[in-house]
């Protein structure tokens, strides 16, 4: 029995991956938001980035990443334990109600 013919895998084309867009009402061109946030909130209770790092868990490397490095997008679970840190708590707020009808 013959063996069907199989193009040799550097020549198979990969697909792109596909990516989660997470922000649908708005795109931002450099960092996330959250990173301005998160430096504002910082610099409000004076914190270094060794004490963040001891409370938190999140490394300085990451808190440089995030504040004066390339970081565009940090993670939830970072950003959380850091602003739990300063003792911040996020909530979700909504903006339409069905009693509002808007």
């Amino acid at each position: 029995m013959k063996k069907p013919y199989r193009r040799p895998h550097h020549t198979i084309k990969k697909r792109s991956p596909r990516t989660l867009n997470v922000y649908k009402s708005y795109s931002f061109r450099t960092k996330d938001p959250v990173i301005d946030e998160l430096r504002t909130m910082v610099e409000d209770q004076g914190a270094k980035y060794a004490e963040l790092h001891e409370q938190s868990g999140v490394s300085t490397t990451c808190l440089y990443g995030w504040f004066r490095g390339k970081t565009m997008r940090p993670q939830s679970a970072t950003v959380e334990a850091v602003g739990r840190a300063l003792g911040f708590r996020r909530t979700w707020v909504a903006m339409k109600t069905k009693d509002d009808g808007k």
